[in-house]
């Protein structure tokens, strides 16, 4: 299948690891120029570097840090001024730190809408106005199982990202007339750094071991095994693809079957 992007300019969000490169990966085999982004610069010239040799030249590394509205302007900036206007929006970031509802503060809770809601705000407040001029454009969002039913001992994450999707899920409705598709992606367990750490938290907080955890968890999933990165990119790069555009406002989940409702 063709998915139409070709020469699109893809703006990932944190893509030095974990799911953001798998996505930029994704997209770069598809012929899309990618913006690789994140604090570590060297990594992301390291990235651009393999995807160079890979699919030839179309991938620019930017020293980004998210968290503040100056640096989501410069990173959009520099983006444009190298690649072009942004035409798919990848909003990723790091998950915020474990931990029981009960036990939250009202710092917790305001560090939720702080990592998982104010960026990803910001870099649709930059992006979106030239997507509905130009009248194309894909908005994609890696949340977290936890938006369909709420993880155990993650409640900082299901708090936050609950909060994001019910701001996507309002603005795939205004924006849709402008061919604009905003969607949210759902990991489950994929075999990435981050995953790593929460199984060796639970190992630590158990009193386990962090083999006695996975094992545990690839029992909960029907398909008894975690999640590829490459599996997950290759479903983000269908739902920012040109063939996508009848799909909008939806939140699909990438999670071999963990969450059992449909």
């Amino acid at each position: 299948m063709d998915l139409g992007i070709s020469g699109k300019t893809a703006f990932v969000a944190a893509s030095t690891g974990g799911l953001g490169l798998a996505i930029a990966r994704a997209l770069a085999a598809e012929g899309a120029h990618v913006a690789i982004t994140g604090r570590r610069h060297i990594r992301a010239k390291e990235i651009v570097a393999e995807l160079t040799d890979a699919y030839g030249p179309g991938a620019v590394a930017i020293e980004a840090d998210l968290s503040t509205p100056d640096g989501v302007a410069a990173a959009v900036g520099q983006t444009v001024a190298e690649l072009g206007p942004i035409d798919i929006l990848v909003l990723n970031g790091p998950g915020p730190k474990p931990g029981a509802a009960a036990t939250l503060s009202t710092d917790d809770i305001a560090a939720a809408f702080e990592l998982l809601v104010k960026p990803h705000h910001a870099l649709i407040s930059q992006v979106l106005p030239g997507m509905r001029e130009r009248r194309w454009g894909r908005i994609l969002a890696v949340g977290s199982s936890g938006v369909a039913a709420p993880l155990p001992n993650l409640a900082v994450s299901n708090t936050g990202r609950a909060a994001l999707a019910g701001y996507l899920k309002t603005l795939a409705a205004e924006v849709a007339l402008d061919s604009v598709t905003v969607n949210m992606l759902l990991p489950g367990r994929i075999a990435t750094e981050r995953v790593a750490e929460l199984d060796q938290a639970a190992a630590k907080r158990r009193g386990t071991t962090v083999e006695d955890i996975r094992l545990e968890s690839r029992k909960t999933i029907p398909t008894r095994r975690y999640g590829e990165p490459g599996e997950f990119g290759a479903a983000a790069a269908f739902l920012c693809s040109a063939p996508a555009s009848y799909i909008t406002g939806v939140a699909l989940r990438c999670d071999g079957g963990l969450i059992r409702s449909l």
